[in-house]
């Protein structure tokens, strides 16, 4: 980094955002925080008001910024694959319209030769209109990240907190790779304003790859010293999973859903290339969920 920054955050009070913005404070760069209660607002860096659903609020907020970073979904609507599409296009033109240099986004890892998710489907439809302004797109692609508050670690530690024993559906045994919420954070400062991230696909990943059986087991041990009884049913489909996780975790249906049925693609690092531009070994799975539970 040259100089320091004008970066707006986008979804700044959300699991990510509200670790980043310190780390980008830190850096040395001028943050705004954006949120839709910017009055709330209590974490560090400027509030400014925006929404990327409207988007005079999204062109006051982009103004004399030079980095943006769109970290915003709508996972638990229905119509989620639309709404995320027609929000980064505007945002993306937005940027573009108000002279930002970088547009940073966090997408989801995923083989584009597999049949994707549609929600890793729709993740990639936002790397490609965030796009369409002109303004060149870092993606960084990730598998569940792991961090207390982030949906898909409460999930896990949900299921195994409440459950003695377990029955898993068939997508158990397909392997991913989670990255500790601190690495995420790292990878993201790491590519503002860094030209050789600029208009790169780029995936990152903690230290193991493991099924989400291994991932349930490693969890077990750590939170509770022992060994968690699963067996691995033939079947399972997406709603009755999706049904399941509610009934046991609390977790909203159309949000487990869309989650689950990402499970069944195969969503490992492929390309470790980010870690030629941000040095740094990642932590692994058991101590990313140590520090998961240390921080509640």
């Amino acid at each position: 980094m040259s100089e320091p920054r004008t970066v707006l955050v986008t979804g700044a009070t959300g699991f990510v955002g509200r670790r980043l913005v310190p780390e980008l404070l830190d850096a040395g760069h001028r943050v705004r925080a954006m949120t839709r209660r910017p009055e709330g607002y209590t974490g560090p860096g400027e509030a400014v008001l925006g929404d990327v659903h409207d988007p005079p609020t999204v062109a006051a907020a982009l103004e004399d910024a030079d980095v943006a970073i769109y970290l915003v979904h709508s996972l638990d609507t229905g119509d989620f694959e639309r709404r995320d599409a027609d929000a980064a296009r505007d945002f993306g033109r937005a940027a573009a319209a108000a002279g930002v240099r970088q547009i940073v986004f966090l997408g989801g890892l995923g083989s584009d030769e597999d049949d994707l998710s549609p929600h890793l489907r729709s993740r990639r439809e936002v790397e490609r209109v965030l796009g369409e302004g002109g303004v060149p797109v870092t993606v960084l692609r990730a598998a569940i990240v792991v961090g207390a508050g982030g949906i898909s670690w409460e999930m896990t530690r949900r299921l195994v907190k409440n459950l003695p024993a377990m029955v898993v559906p068939r997508w158990a045994a397909t392997r991913t790779q989670p990255i500790a919420i601190d690495d995420v954070v790292r990878y993201l400062a790491g590519v503002v304003d860094n030209e050789a991230a600029r208009g790169r696909v780029l995936e990152i990943g903690g230290a193991d790859q493991l099924s989400y059986l291994e991932m349930l087991q490693q969890a077990a041990h750590e939170m509770t010293g022992r060994r968690l009884p699963i067996l691995q049913a033939p079947v399972g489909t997406p709603v009755l999973s999706s049904w399941w996780i509610r009934l046991v975790t609390g977790v909203d249906t159309t949000t487990a859903a869309n989650l689950i049925e990402s499970m069944g693609n195969e969503v490992v690092v492929t390309d470790p290339a980010i870690r030629d531009l941000v040095p740094g070994e990642p932590l692994s799975y058991a101590e990313a969920v140590r520090r998961a539970l240390a921080d509640g």
